[in-house]
């Protein structure tokens, strides 16, 4: 149950960081401001977006990574994971190839026949020229 939460709750903060991150200005985007977008910024306050974008993506970071150590422990602790996408297309229980008998034996020396007759297709001889034979 525990790993569920945990596992939710990583998901969510990987969006947020996501939303975080895309919604920060780069470096360029001050070259900007001389052409009419220096407005924008005063949605978040008269310092901008920059502090409160930037300090929001330290601590939903710094929550990522802790609950990124805490699935860790707890995985290796209690031995509980999620099932591998490898594994999950293989029996459980197979017999190594060496021992598996084939159902019936190939003999090398007789040639192998088809079991069905399938036509082979009729392809016709390309017509003469209308004109003759050559010059």
């Amino acid at each position: 149950m525990l790993m569920k939460v945990l596992t939710a709750f990583q998901f969510i903060l990987a969006i947020i960081l996501l939303v975080t991150i895309m919604l920060q200005h780069g470096k360029g985007a001050d070259a900007g401001a001389g052409f009419g977008s220096g407005a924008s910024g005063t949605v978040f306050g008269a310092r901008g977006a920059a502090n409160f974008l930037s300090r929001t993506t330290a601590i939903a970071a710094l929550l990522f990574f802790a609950n990124c150590v805490a699935l860790t422990y707890l995985t290796q602790t209690t031995g509980t994971s999620a099932p591998s996408l490898v594994r999950v297309g293989k029996p459980a229980h197979s017999a190594p190839a060496a021992t598996q008998a084939l159902p019936h034996p190939v003999s090398r020396s007789a040639p192998v026949k088809p079991s069905l007759h399938l036509p082979v297709p009729h392809r016709p001889t390309p017509a003469s020229p209308a004109g003759g034979s050559g010059p």
